[in-house]
């Protein structure tokens, strides 16, 4: 029987109604079937949820696994040059993004002492000295700056430097690498050259951290000896990955939308107070972090749909975030919203890790650029700043500023 006409064959990635929506071809989709059944670029047949409900649900449920092995990793976009998967994805050790419990359980215990909310208000302080050092280095240049390199990027590689041990002038080399792994429009083979040169770094480094450990998180997991240098190495690269470079893209991408929202700015001048639910309200009205990946591990119903066992299921979480049956007027952005509940940072056991280090990394970072720069404003017309539209996870790639 041949697919029916409305059935996707592919994910709509382009923010066509403006650079802080959702594509309004996924709106479409979740309003009319918030659990879809699609056709991959690649002719693979699976499912992609947008619906809240249906997406926290999901997350929550372990019988949909996040382990690439037990499916073929199909890119759900349009990708220019990137081949078919053709097999399943070995697992990667110490990648626990990318596990089900027990191993999932296992690696995320070794790390939940150091990420609790706890740990994190006693390094809330050296956090804001960290964004302030920055905003007196941004204050001393002559403006136009951009944000991006000035500020939004060097506090929370720092942050994540200074917490993980990886040292901090080595940051061009490993931001180099991480930006070309999270490119969308290159082959696997350029993918696997930039995981294999930043691999190659951090299992060099904890090797060092487990001949001659100091006071950081690697050296604590590299004195574990339960843990193979292979697993401290995936660990690693998941952590240096989402610890600066999802921070860096909210700081940014956050300063754009609210200079675009003069009275949403205004609002948080007026009162400061207003500042942690601006940043979940930002979180949830940005969703940076968008596709993520479950595979059925057998015959499953979600949202009235049958997922059959073995289904590749697609989750955006932008589409759920902006979901009218969850927030009203999801696409407006509104500091004073009560947006806990939004999925910005998952849900169940893969919850964020690091989620509370970045709300105290985007309360301290736009708490002191909107105090210390009270006339900041764009210093090119909104349209000229470029945005991640090629990358994993989405912002801008500069955003030029003056006061």
């Amino acid at each position: 029987m041949p697919e029916p006409t409305t059935t996707p064959r592919s994910l709509p990635t382009e923010r066509d109604a403006g650079p802080f929506d959702p594509p309004s071809a996924i709106s479409r989709m979740r309003d009319a079937r918030p659990v879809c059944p699609m056709v991959f670029p690649d002719g693979h047949r699976g499912w992609i949820v947008t619906g809240h409900d249906a997406a926290r649900r999901l997350l929550a449920d372990g019988r949909f696994s996040s382990r690439l092995d037990l499916g073929v990793l199909h890119v759900p976009y349009e990708t220019p040059g990137m081949p078919a998967a053709t097999e399943p994805s070995p697992p990667v050790p110490g990648l626990f993004v990318a596990m089900d419990p027990p191993d999932h359980t296992r690696m995320r215990r070794k790390l939940a002492g150091a990420f609790t909310v706890r740990r994190m208000r006693q390094l809330e302080d050296h956090i804001t000295d960290v964004a302030e050092r920055a905003l007196d280095a941004m204050a001393s240049r002559t403006p136009p700056v951009d944000l991006v390199t000035e500020f939004a990027l060097p506090v929370p590689s720092l942050v994540i430097c200074e917490l993980l041990g990886v040292p901090y002038a080595d940051r061009e080399d490993f931001r180099a690498h991480s930006s070309a792994f999270l490119l969308r429009d290159q082959t696997l083979e350029e993918k696997g050259a930039a995981y294999g040169a930043l691999t190659t770094y951090l299992a060099e480094l904890v090797r060092r951290k487990r001949a001659d450990p100091g006071d950081d998180l690697l050296s604590d997991l590299a004195r574990d000896d339960d843990l193979s240098i292979e697993e401290l190495t995936g660990c690693a690269f998941l952590l240096l990955l989402a610890g600066h470079e999802t921070t860096a893209n909210l700081l940014a991408l956050g300063t754009f939308a609210l200079l675009e929202h003069p009275d949403q700015l205004a609002a948080l001048r007026h009162d400061p107070d207003l500042l942690p639910g601006a940043v979940e309200e930002l979180l949830r009205y940005l969703s940076v972090a968008d596709v993520f990946y479950r595979y059925a591990t057998e015959d499953l119903e979600l949202g009235g749909e049958t997922i059959p066992r073995g289904a590749t299921v697609v989750v955006s979480l932008l589409a759920a975030n902006h979901d009218p049956a969850r927030f009203a007027d999801p696409d407006t952005l509104d500091v004073r919203r009560a947006a806990r509940g939004h999925l910005s940072f998952g849900h169940g056991v893969h919850q964020c890790l690091g989620q509370q280090l970045a709300r105290v990394e985007m309360r301290a970072g736009l708490g002191g650029l909107l105090r210390r720069f009270p006339t900041l404003e764009l210093a090119v017309p909104a349209a000229e700043v470029p945005l991640r539209t090629d990358m994993n996870v989405y912002g801008v790639h500069a955003l030029p500023v003056s006061w």
